[in-house]
């Protein structure tokens, strides 16, 4: 019996009051040889939130206590948001006051003080901190007469930590140092620790980067353990290998990819068929041929959950020897691979597919830059380099334009914001900051992965066996009524229903394309969506106006994709009994969970570390003048983003000729005697004015309209 379940239904009865552990055992009829293990049973339940423990050490359910489990998200000012663990719940506001010692990431049991009124979030207390998600910080040391003391580097961490002088190691003052922390945070009393590494001083060439890797606690080597068994793999395909699999080395195929890839995971091949259709095959490296269940490797590659880019370093998933050699599709060599071959009508409809292990030999190794060369400019020297393969490449143009034009025509929302390519010299130092093109080699690889993702999770859907799909909930129905509220002042109209279709917000973003609105619109748009996430539920991609969805393409780098690839390879070979099922349902929930959770701390890593290098970039040019576009308008002010992707604040203390008043409703400032309008999508001329790098934020002043004084 699950005992887990037995005891939430048996807390879950109206009859139940709060037990302590010995009535709770006698219930059960718990033997002393197993009274350890229950005692176990109940302390996980607790550190998951199921349950509480109350002063008088009885044990309630969480819920019936009003109570609400979940993560603490801190913010710079001192209050914080409980996220909770249920899906779907809103957020519980915690003031400063009522934290109680808890520290940004902890799981924490709030317990509702206001409940949700008139559009007034609900407000808590936080009670009990079931699990410290912080275990090191990074910070600057700073010393003093009897202590020293580490300011952390996250600001969110409000509290400095307090370092006895006997744990400060060979920290000076100014140095960028790890601490562990020994003594966390109570009442009023600042959290204490242990200088554990020093990094260096700021400044140094790569330390601003380090400081990153070391705040989220990103992974910097492999562990021992994990490299022996790596070294420990054989090079060569066994050759059982290639009797057992589909032999599509003879298939013309080729990976397409940025120049500085070197993880190459998919390969594609096309052929065209009679009647219009196409025979499209995406194949995509057999990670799990080499990283076995369970092994330390398989271990390592969940706990990372995935790769992390970070500018001028990857901290990959696998390590190099997989990733860079064996794993990836390097041209003319022979690989292992599990390839969707699917046929394809002249209207984007899958006919048929079929999914096999397979051997293949990749053709050539192209770049999105080449490939777009060849299609959109018609480059004759490149053209005659790769002529073996350029009809392919026209196909593969048009079956692009097929898939793309069917998903749009079925409602998927097409997001087209400017990425940032962000180019740095030998010393780390910003050099370039300019959008990332998407061009229509960006675009045709895009779409094979679409609608290979499509196609494999609709399959496994289909045979009802646990599995790991990607899922984009509904947007959250508040947000959406202020997105529809905007637009409709700006002279577009939402049709809101009871349930909006992805198509109706597509064609508001078809409306504005081209208008000086458009990216403010996409902004606000995006900011209703709901975040993608990884469930063992298919509960369909809202985005992709798809009903089944799941990663399958990229399994050197994204957990999910080599758990769901090792699925598919029991589920063709039959391997996968009624026992072997009910596994799995755990396994695809700890790989959703984990994977979701890891995916957001590398987003925003990446994010922390190109706002780091826009803002170094900026600094160097204090006092130089730009044209942006308003992007958002708030009540302290309006940032302003430059067409190299840059965005800083004008702040409304700037805006210095007049009074101006904040309109909600239609996004704007406006002065009260001068009446002068700013609003989302105006273009102004703007002053960088300032930076700081510490807390990576830029500010602009509008730049003196012509005729105007400048003072001194």
């Amino acid at each position: 019996m699950n005992i887990k379940a037995t005891i939430l239904d048996f807390m879950k009865e109206q009859a139940y009051r709060p037990m302590d552990i010995q009535e709770l055992a006698e219930v059960f009829s718990i033997e002393r040889n197993e009274y350890k293990s229950f005692k176990k049973v109940l302390k996980t339940m607790e550190r998951e939130g199921l349950i509480v423990r109350t002063k008088a050490e009885k044990y309630a359910l969480t819920e019936k206590l009003g109570m609400v489990p979940g993560k603490l998200s801190a913010h710079p000012r001192g209050f914080g948001f409980v996220i909770p663990d249920e899906e779907g719940v809103t957020d519980v506001f915690i003031p400063s006051p009522m934290i109680n010692g808890a520290m940004n990431g902890d799981r924490v049991i709030a317990s509702i003080t206001k409940a949700d009124s008139e559009g007034k979030r609900r407000e808590g207390e936080i009670v009990k901190i079931v699990e410290r998600a912080i275990k090191t910080v990074v910070g600057v040391y700073e010393d003093s007469k009897a202590f020293g003391f580490v300011v952390p580097e996250d600001k969110k961490l409000q509290n400095d930590i307090f370092i006895p002088k006997t744990q400060k190691g060979k920290a000076k003052t100014g140095d960028i140092v790890q601490v562990e922390i020994t003594k966390y945070p109570e009442g009023r009393r600042n959290p204490e620790g242990r200088i554990i590494d020093v990094l260096g001083k700021k400044g140094d060439k790569g330390i601003d980067i380090l400081t990153i890797i070391k705040k989220y606690g990103l992974p910097e080597e492999f562990p021992d353990k994990v490299v022996t068994y790596v070294e420990a793999i054989p090079e060569e395909i066994p050759e059982n290998e290639y009797k057992r699999r589909k032999d599509l080395r003879e298939v013309k195929m080729v990976t397409i990819d940025g120049e500085d890839a070197k993880d190459l995971d998919d390969a594609v091949s096309i052929e065209r068929l009679s009647k219009g259709r196409f025979k499209l095959g995406v194949h995509i490296a057999d990670v799990t041929h080499y990283v076995k269940e369970k092994s330390p490797l398989d271990k390592e590659a969940l706990e990372r959950g995935t790769s992390v880019y970070l500018i001028d370093r990857v901290i990959p998933m696998l390590p190099k020897k997989l990733s860079n050699g064996l794993c990836s599709l390097n041209p003319k060599v022979d690989r292992l691979a599990l390839s969707c071959i699917m046929t394809i009508d002249q209207k984007g409809k899958v006919l048929e597919h079929e999914i096999v292990e397979s051997v293949i030999r990749t053709d050539e190794r192209m770049t999105y830059t080449d490939v777009t060369k060849i299609l959109k400019d018609k480059n004759p020297e490149l053209i005659e380099r790769y002529k073996s393969l350029y009809d392919d490449f026209l196909a593969m143009e048009e079956l692009c334009t097929i898939l793309n034009k069917k998903r749009i025509q079925r409602g998927a929302i097409d997001f087209d914001f400017d990425e940032s390519k962000i180019t740095l010299d030998e010393k780390g130092v910003p050099i370039s900051v300019k959008p990332y093109e998407r061009e229509i080699a960006n675009r045709i690889i895009e779409e094979f992965m679409l609608v290979c993702n499509e196609t494999i999770a609709e399959h496994m859907y289909w045979t009802n066996i646990p599995f790991v799909y990607r899922v984009h909930e509904n947007p959250d129905e508040e947000k959406l009524q202020r997105f529809s509220t905007f637009v409709h002042n700006l002279g577009y109209t939402l049709k809101m229903g009871k349930e909006v279709h992805p198509r109706l917000l597509q064609e508001i973003l078809d409306k504005v394309k081209g208008n000086k609105e458009e990216t403010v619109v996409s902004t606000l748009l995006l900011r209703s969506m709901m975040q993608a996430r990884y469930s063992p539920e298919s509960l369909g991609h809202f985005g992709l106006a798809a009903r089944y969805y799941s990663h399958f393409t990229s399994p050197i780098r994204r957990y999910p994709d080599l758990q769901i690839h090792r699925i598919i390879k029991d589920f063709i070979n039959g391997r996968i009994s009624d026992e072997k099922a009910k596994k799995l349902e755990k396994t695809v929930e700890r790989a959703s969970k984990q994977s979701s959770e890891m995916e957001r701390l590398a987003q925003e890593a990446e994010r922390e570390v190109e706002d780091l290098k826009k803002a170094e970039y900026m600094k160097e040019r204090i006092g130089e003048e730009f044209t942006g576009l308003i992007s958002s308008v708030t009540s302290f002010g309006m940032f302003v983003q430059l067409p190299n992707t840059i965005e800083g604040l004008v702040h409304i203390t700037d805006l210095d000729d007049d009074f101006y008043v904040y309109d909600e409703n239609h996004l704007t400032l406006t002065g009260e005697r001068t009446k002068k309008l700013y609003r989302l999508g105006d273009f102004v001329k703007v002053i960088c004015t300032r930076v700081d790098i510490d807390n990576r934020e830029i500010y602009f002043e509008l730049a003196p309209e012509e005729g105007e004084e400048v003072e001194e």
